[in-house]
């Protein structure tokens, strides 16, 4: 046997790796797979339900009222919120705009770090969005289901287990503009059945400037969160362990 040859040692957390991997070929390829949004329609209507909350909780910050939110089955929502009119509207309407790539890029982020705290606090999260704002069954049916999926891991799951689940759901808030890139250049939507003005029509009306330019800037902004979680992830995997062959 020859001395002083080393060999790597395959790392635990390898099949982590490659199915996060995986998870995000199914977000990128979810818009060309005929079953791909039927796969990650819970997921999707969480991102809406980030989606709205964001809107409501800048609203409050905004020092406005966050009245209640509405989550569709076909994965609009809307958030019933009143500020001041003027710039803190253009802000409430960013803030949905921004909180699912902030939040997926935090989960990816911390993850590794606080897998069952990052659970326990989406769980809290969740629970109280359903006391105090959620009013549709479709709401109430998606975000109780994924808060006792959580909950569940948070209490029953394995350490490896926990770390994988969220940074999955990390990857799939990171990336949902990706999912509706369509939205973020558009002055109108449908929502709830109803034509209704975008969000980037309600940045463009409150702050000025074309929605496009606005769109551009929300997708720049969430790519850039994408690229910071996605490298946080790639330095805190663990390096491979070698031994002397």
């Amino acid at each position: 046997m020859l001395s002083g040859m080393e060999t790597a040692k395959p790392s635990a957390h390898s099949p982590l790796a490659a199915l996060m991997f995986g998870a995000l070929v199914i977000v990128l390829l979810q818009r060309f797979l005929p079953f791909g949004p039927l796969l990650l329609y819970p997921f999707t209507l969480l991102g809406t339900w980030v989606h709205e909350v964001g809107h409501g909780i800048t609203a409050i910050l905004c020092g406005g009222k966050f009245d209640h939110l509405n989550i569709y089955s076909d994965a609009s929502g809307i958030a019933y919120t009143a500020v001041v009119p003027g710039w803190r509207s253009g802000v409430v309407a960013a803030g949905g705009l921004l909180a699912p790539p902030l939040l997926g890029a935090t989960l990816l982020l911390l993850g590794r770090r606080l897998p069952r705290a990052l659970l326990v606090g989406l769980t809290v999260a969740m629970l109280l969005s359903l006391v105090l704002w959620v009013r549709t069954l479709v709401g109430w049916v998606t975000v109780s289901g994924l808060m006792l999926l959580l909950a569940g891991l948070a209490r029953f799951g394995t350490d490896g287990v926990r770390l994988f689940f969220v940074q999955f759901v990390g990857l799939l808030l990171a990336m949902d503009f990706v999912a509706r890139i369509d939205y973020l250049f558009v002055a109108a939507g449908e929502a709830g059945g109803q034509l209704r003005q975008s969000d980037v029509g309600g940045m463009a009306k409150a702050l000025g400037g074309p929605y496009w330019f606005w769109g551009g800037v929300i997708a720049a902004i969430s790519a850039v969160a994408l690229l910071v979680g996605l490298i946080s992830v790639w330095r805190s995997a663990p390096a491979p362990t070698r031994t002397s062959a």
